[in-house]
């Protein structure tokens, strides 16, 4: 009796240990998969790039007489970097052989000291370019997208722009940089260019920072002023450095959002300082 009890046991440690290797066989096996599949996406996602940088033009524009300077309600020192900002080019981009890419186009970003030079596209939901690129092939690194809530032509109090944090720096891979002195000590980093088929927009940074996910930043519309002006000074507040800037009611902000690491975002709001009607 002792002989049979000692290889059953044994007949159980050997399957133990069978079924430990096959689990790491195959969990060794999708790491492989999930491996190359991010290799051929981001080789994907680099093609599309190079694709959009030799059909766009962008263009730096002067103030002209359609150009609107958003005026402050509060007195700003003379040496505020705001003064410097509004006196900066616009950018102008031609859509033309976007909107034969991609229908759903509606604007061109730019971001001070990071990678973000891109167009950025909108759809019915904020799931599909999740896993979409440009093109609109399926795509893990998707591409940046503004939320399906907002209008580029009728600008709501908080427009939001997603995109993924891609560790090749592609997309809003590299809007991290903004949490490093060297981003922030330079002050020409802290505005955002926006063009669009209507207008070019302007925007001044008033707050950055990484924070657990959460939805609270991504409200678009505000019932009353005293709503949104809290919800603008909850936004001033988390900021992870100081800004000198000033916020109002009338201001519209724009915002961008993307991944920090599985559980965190990294997060940029700008307020619209100056804007042009395009002809």
């Amino acid at each position: 009796m002792p002989k049979k009890k000692k290889k059953y046991k044994l007949k159980w440690k050997n399957l133990i240990a069978v079924l430990i290797f096959l689990v790491a066989f195959i969990f060794l096996i999708k790491s492989g998969i999930d491996l190359i599949n991010y290799y051929i996406d981001t080789n994907k996602t680099n093609d599309e790039i190079k694709k959009i940088e030799d059909i766009v033009t962008i263009d730096e524009i002067t103030d002209n007489d359609q150009t609107e300077i958003i005026e402050p309600t509060e007195e700003i020192d003379e040496e505020n970097p705001y003064w410097d900002y509004i006196a900066m080019n616009l950018i102008n981009v031609d859509f033309t052989e976007l909107l034969t890419l991609n229908n759903e186009t509606k604007g061109w970003i730019q971001v001070n000291g990071t990678n973000i030079n891109y167009p950025f596209v909108q759809t019915n939901n904020n799931d599909y370019y999740l896993t979409h690129s440009y093109d609109k092939s399926y795509n893990q690194a998707g591409w940046v997208f503004m939320d399906y809530r907002n209008d580029t032509e009728n600008l709501d109090q908080n427009t939001i722009l997603y995109a993924h944090g891609m560790n090749n720096q592609t997309m809003f891979g590299s809007l991290k940089n903004i949490l490093s002195s060297t981003w922030y000590n330079n002050t020409d980093n802290h505005v955002i260019k926006l063009s669009t088929p209507t207008e070019n927009t302007l925007w001044q940074v008033f707050s950055i920072y990484h924070i657990e996910t959460t939805n609270d930043y991504i409200q678009t519309e505000f019932q009353t002023d005293a709503e949104y002006l809290e919800f603008l000074n909850m936004l001033k507040t988390r900021s992870a450095v100081e800004f000198d800037t000033t916020l109002n009611t009338s201001d519209k902000i724009l915002t961008l959002s993307t991944c920090y690491n599985k559980t965190d975002k990294v997060v940029m709001h700008a307020k619209l300082i100056k804007r042009e009607a395009r002809n």
